[in-house]
């Protein structure tokens, strides 16, 4: 096949483009093949199966210290030498990550992923789903009860409760709206935002195991919720 002179001087321009293409494909299905999210039972056998498992709690300190698993190591992914600790590891064996809910842990997964680590092992739903799957008993006795929860949705008026926390990334983008919705919509209905790292007993009575979470009771019934981002207009077309 004949190629003019312009043909060949683009196709030229266009090769860089090309290998750079295929080569970020490839990174992407390379570390894609690292990082596996698995389910509570998934996760907890194959921490048995290791003798000595390389398991991080990559929460706040004050978040480990109230509960973790047993032998994890706690890193906070929010620490600005996160890699560097993290890189003291062993990356040809298995890394195993979990957080609250799994937003952090899949974010520190892909930085795993990022610096080398051979299979680095997510925890979905994080140690809310973990304390659920595994029916643990409450611990400290923690702020709001479900018995006080129980009395503030029963209100005459509508009332929408928003279940978040400040790690996470949904709850702190709805922030903003919810915060001016409370102020817009104070005559009409009631909106509660629960941080639940401040109301840990809470959390575990209602069984919360993703945030946001967002519950709308109408004369003391649950009528609609909603787990995840979702955005203000939608929002309010529920309202």
């Amino acid at each position: 096949m004949y190629f003019s002179d312009k043909q060949y001087d683009m196709r030229l321009k266009l090769l860089p483009l090309m290998v750079l293409g295929f080569l970020v494909i490839c990174c992407h299905a390379k570390q894609t093949k690292s990082i596996e999210n698995i389910d509570v039972k998934s996760f907890s056998d194959k921490i048995n199966t290791n003798e000595n498992p390389q398991l991080l709690d990559v929460r706040t300190p004050e978040e480990f210290s109230v509960d973790h698993l047993e032998k994890a190591s706690n890193l906070n992914w929010f620490d600005h030498e996160f890699a560097e600790k993290a890189g003291k590891y062993d990356k040809t064996k298995p890394i195993f990550v979990y957080c609250k809910a799994g937003s952090r842990s899949s974010q520190a997964a892909k930085k795993l992923s990022d610096i080398g680590f051979e299979k680095v092992y997510n925890l979905e739903g994080g140690i809310m789903k973990w304390n659920a799957a595994h029916n643990k008993p409450l611990g400290p006795i923690i702020g709001m009860l479900e018995d006080d929860y129980l009395v503030m949705t029963k209100a005459d008026k509508t009332v929408l409760v928003d279940l978040y926390a400040e790690w996470c990334t949904p709850c702190s983008k709805m922030a903003p709206f919810l915060t001016q919705m409370q102020l817009d919509y104070k005559d009409e209905m009631t909106i509660s935002r629960i941080d639940v790292d401040r109301n840990p007993t809470l959390a575990e009575q209602l069984n919360v195991e993703s945030l946001p979470l967002l519950v709308l009771y109408k004369n003391g019934k649950e009528v609609w919720r909603h787990i995840g981002y979702i955005s203000e207009n939608d929002l309010k077309k529920q309202l």
